[in-house]
């Protein structure tokens, strides 16, 4: 039984080590379409720094809080460069744990209850004399037999086969050597080149010499175009003479000049946005606008 509980919790880990290896092995979500495409190596920032937070000024506090700690356990090389080994810290700056520590870093002990109703204090159980001179009945020594392999199974042989002399001194028969020759087949794909005005494949006698029936001839023959079909123009036609020296009149002058429009900036740009008429200076307001424009009292 202990050992059906080692295999089960070991089943139990391996299992739960693949679904965590799966869930390892799915790729990361992709990035949203709207979020910033970070670059290594830029000088850009992650996030977009705000107008305000660009054109701050730090406080004195800031500044000193933003100088970098000095470093005293490094040592500089002759040469000005800082060396890499460091000293090993004296024991005395290692801090002793107090006794709450102590206390707690000690292992979870057993209740007395609890050991005193526990049934063994090892993973192996111990056998009573009963069950070690027991006398199997035979339907146990029956089913405690290994089982018996087929009487005509066969080992598996081992990947090269060692070849008798008999057999690499016989010589093959007359219809052996002609079995062993490749199957030659008629290549379908490609026909010999030949002239210019025969066919692409080979046509046989009789389908030369073949008759087309009635119904044959009607459907070889070509689709006719409707009467009213009219093709289509081309894109160039010659100009005719009329045209050449026609000459256009006042409207279609007026209509062929193209139309103007003021520029974007003097659109957008209005001189008199703010200027007040004369009609609205001399304007009555009535009593409802009075008593609108009136402030709330609070």
């Amino acid at each position: 039984m202990a050992a059906a509980g080692r295999r089960g919790v070991s089943c139990y880990l391996s299992a739960r080590s693949r679904d965590r290896v799966q869930e390892l092995a799915e790729p990361k979500k992709a990035a949203h379409a709207n979020d910033p495409r970070l670059v290594w190596g830029n000088q850009e920032t992650i996030w977009t720094l705000s107008r305000g937070a660009v054109t701050a000024r730090p406080s004195p506090r800031t500044v000193a809080l933003a100088k970098p700690k000095q470093d005293f356990g490094k040592h500089q090389c002759s040469s000005g460069w800082e060396s890499m080994i460091w000293d090993r810290p004296p024991l005395v700056d290692f801090g002793f744990p107090s006794d709450r520590l102590l206390k707690l870093s000690e292992p979870k002990k057993f209740q007395a209850a609890y050991l005193q109703q526990r049934p063994h204090r090892s993973p192996e159980w111990p056998v009573s004399p009963a069950a070690l001179s027991y006398k199997a009945s035979p339907r146990i020594l029956e089913l405690a037999r290994p089982k018996v392999l087929h009487p005509e199974f066969l080992m598996a042989r081992e990947v090269p086969t060692q070849v008798t002399n008999v057999a690499a001194l016989a010589r093959a028969s007359s219809r052996l050597q002609r079995l062993a020759e490749p199957r030659i087949r008629k290549v379908t794909c490609c026909y010999e080149h030949s002239f210019l005005e025969s066919a692409i494949r080979p046509v046989s006698k009789f389908a030369q010499e073949a008759t087309a029936s009635p119904r044959t001839l009607e459907l070889a023959r070509v689709k006719r175009l409707h009467p009213d079909y009219v093709p289509p123009q081309d894109a160039e036609w010659p100009v005719t003479k009329a045209a050449k020296h026609a000459v256009a009149t006042p409207r279609l002058v007026e209509l062929a000049q193209p139309c103007k429009r003021p520029p974007m900036d003097s659109v957008q740009f209005n001189p008199d946005a703010f200027t007040v008429k004369e009609t609205a200076k001399k304007a009555i307001c009535s009593a409802r606008i009075q008593e609108l424009a009136r402030p709330i009292k609070r």
